[in-house]
């Protein structure tokens, strides 16, 4: 059994929004699960880490949830900034149960172990918040991620953390993410959010104050899931 990671898959199988029409992303559902069936077998899990689907409503993500849920392998789903179907996470659960999605579940507020990682994470905010309600989104995602770390730590495997946004960015830190990141202990971060060659070569890839940072949007992973290490 493997652990995968991916983020940013943008589906819109209703049609509504699709992401064909930018750069890089032509035929991008085939291109992502032909390489999903090529690595990703049923007993592995794929921790998916937000802008999962452009549904507005829970109800509306069903077509793209019934794509996730024909590939292989387990899903864990991570809310992310474009999201905005995305409800309490007992709503969520009772969604999924509802419609036979055994396969799936979220990641909030919660952890789960998965081949000796301890699974845990949250949206995240943005790295140059300096508005008082961006001071209060981060004060909020903080706590959210500390309480999924205090979950994680009950596991007894290896503390690995799953953002949509990057806790670096450029010259800007989101330090209340990062100070936790570091006091816990998490050798590897996995984060998604960023779109494009441009911004991709801001992104901090690589080792940062002792913590592995990956980038993991599906374009910059070319739509392939990507084995956690």
């Amino acid at each position: 059994m493997s652990l995968f990671t991916i983020a940013d898959l943008h589906l819109s199988l209703n049609g509504e929004k699709p992401m064909d029409v930018f750069r890089g992303w032509q035929n991008y559902v085939s291109r992502l699960e032909e390489n999903w069936r090529r690595i990703v077998r049923e007993e592995d899990t794929v921790i998916v880490a937000g802008d999962i689907s452009w549904a507005m409503k829970l109800e509306d993500t069903l077509p793209d949830f019934q794509f996730l849920h024909a590939l292989p392998g387990r899903k864990i789903l991570l809310k992310g900034n474009h999201d905005y179907w995305w409800s309490t996470r007992s709503k969520i659960d009772q969604f999924l149960s509802e419609q036979g999605f055994s396969d799936m579940s979220v990641l909030h507020n919660c952890a789960y172990l998965v081949e000796g990682k301890a699974v845990c994470g949250t949206r995240g905010w943005l790295y140059n918040s300096e508005t008082a309600e961006d001071k209060k989104i981060v004060a909020r995602e903080a706590g959210r991620l500390s309480m999924s770390m205090a979950e994680a730590k009950k596991l007894d495997g290896e503390l690995t953390a799953f953002l949509h946004y990057p806790p670096v960015y450029d010259d800007m830190e989101c330090k209340e993410i990062l100070e936790l990141l570091a006091e816990n202990h998490v050798r590897h971060c996995y984060f998604g959010h960023i779109h494009g060659q441009n911004a991709a070569q801001k992104a901090l890839v690589g080792e940062y104050k002792g913590v592995h940072m990956h980038l993991i949007s599906a374009d910059y992973v070319q739509f392939c899931p990507v084995k956690v290490e």
